[in-house]
């Protein structure tokens, strides 16, 4: 909708009223440009709405249509600027690499707001002009006019437009300048893997498993150094075969010691379907040839909601065993086990966290202080260098949930705090793991190489005084 409503020619009426007698808006003195780093990223919050500037529907074509959203820190909502000279910038998304852009070049007011290959013309362009309480105008070099969120809508999904600049909440936007995440941490040898789980071996060396043909294993001694350790299963894991269609992958195993012997439940699927099962090995020394098949604990199949991949184990406070996991579909869910067998104690699922459908899985619980951490996966993994996975977390003091992140919002209404994302040339960071050791809580992740490769990614977890993770 280009044209002016006659909804929005009586707002502007009454606001053209109300800044003639000095009521009623924020009123600013002369314009100043705003300080603006350009090796940063930023998330740009409407004054009006508390929604973010967002690329519509993840979009990377030229013309799509820029909306306002919830804030999720996608990199759909992250916006560099980049400098044009003369005190002008083009907001560049991290997702797309695409610029905020006045479409056909329009003067007009209402004219649709869009992102398009980066010209470096004069409808990209925008100055940046200080308000007051750190909110800042977009106005735009060629139109004069300024960025805003169009009749002041609050709902996600709100068309961006330009319009006469009126100093409107909902021509305002606060720079939020994103955390620098920290590269992955020094590692050496063997360190190709992709949804890696780790444990610790009572002599202090540390066991990891991970996707592979029959499930790879990995040693080291320092947590630096890593060597490969064989398979699982040399001789095959034929009683996967039926969700696997055939294939010897077998994906995300989660590997824990305890009462003197290694559990290790992992998932057999195969890529957009929910046929999957979750199987679950045991060994008295976690060395390749040494797993025992202990059977299928749980299975999904294309009439469930849900899809059984991607297991974590949890012991609660109180010696409980659960299982979380999941993928798609309507998101995360748990199972108790009888820890006499490591199987299903009951029929009971609970859901604890989703996306409404949209991308969430691998699944980590981990307690800390009077909390446990749930921290999933955002996004699309296993594209290599395109992968958009983010490492995500609520709390709960329950470990069936609620869980809610920082803002608390529900993880079960699509809730997230990130703790690491892509940045530089390290994409798609994520299917996690939080392992206790000797120095403090470390955390384990893949992230992909330029070259796509998937890379072993591991990293010290602080906390905050309000006690969320961080990364370090």
């Amino acid at each position: 909708m280009n044209a002016r409503s006659p909804v929005r020619g009586a707002l502007a009426s009454a606001l053209t009223l109300l800044l003639a007698l000095g009521l009623g808006l924020v009123l600013t003195g002369p314009a100043r440009a705003a300080t603006i780093d350009t090796n940063a990223s930023y998330v740009l919050v409407n004054r009006n709405s508390g929604k973010v500037l967002d690329v519509y529907n993840w979009a990377t074509n030229d013309g799509a249509p820029l909306v306002q959203y919830s804030r999720n820190d996608g990199a759909w909502q992250q916006w560099q600027f980049v400098d044009s000279g003369g005190g002008y910038y083009r907001l560049k998304s991290r997702h797309s690499g695409k610029v905020v852009d006045i479409s056909g070049r329009s003067t007009a007011d209402g004219a649709d707001v869009i992102q398009y290959t980066d010209k470096n013309a004069t409808n990209q362009q925008f100055r940046v002009v200080d308000t007051d309480s750190g909110y800042v105008k977009f106005i735009n070099r060629n139109s004069g006019k300024a960025l805003e969120v169009w009749e002041w809508s609050t709902a996600d999904a709100g068309r961006i437009s330009q319009y006469t600049d009126l100093n409107g909440a909902n021509q305002q936007w606060q720079l939020v300048k994103l955390v620098a995440y920290p590269d992955p941490g020094y590692v050496t040898g063997d360190v190709g893997a992709h949804d890696p789980e780790v444990t610790k071996k009572p002599d202090g060396s540390y066991l990891l498993a991970y996707t592979g043909d029959n499930i790879a294993l990995k040693t080291s001694t320092d947590r630096t150094a890593w060597r490969n350790a064989g398979v699982a299963f040399p001789g095959g894991a034929s009683w996967t075969h039926a969700y696997t269609n055939g294939s010897n992958t077998l994906w995300a195993p989660d590997i824990t010691y305890l009462n003197g012997r290694y559990y290790m439940y992992y998932a057999a699927s195969t890529f957009g379907s929910n046929h999957s099962g979750i199987f679950l090995a045991t060994s008295t020394t976690g060395a390749s040839g040494s797993w025992t098949n202990q059977g299928l604990v749980i299975e999904s199949n294309t009439s469930d909601n849900w899809n059984a991949i991607d297991p974590n184990l949890v012991v609660d406070d109180q010696g409980r065993w659960w299982l979380d996991f999941g993928s798609f579909w309507s998101g995360i869910k748990m199972v108790q086990l009888d820890p006499a067998t490591g199987k299903r104690l009951n029929s009971t699922v609970l859901s604890i966290s989703g996306r409404n459908g949209g991308a969430t899985e691998a699944p980590f619980i981990y307690r800390h202080g009077g909390y446990y951490y749930q921290f999933v996966s955002f996004d699309l993994c296993c594209k290599g260098a395109s992968s958009t996975y983010r490492i995500m977390v609520g709390r709960s003091t329950s470990v069936t949930g609620p869980y809610v992140d920082r803002n608390g919002t529900a993880m079960t209404s699509g809730g997230g705090t990130q703790v690491l994302a892509g940045h530089g040339s390290i994409h798609g960071p994520g299917h996690q793991a939080v392992l206790a050791d000797n120095d403090g809580d470390i955390l384990f992740y893949h992230w992909y190489a330029d070259d796509g490769s998937s890379r072993l990614g591991i990293n010290k977890l602080g906390w905050d005084s309000a006690g969320w993770p961080y990364v370090y």
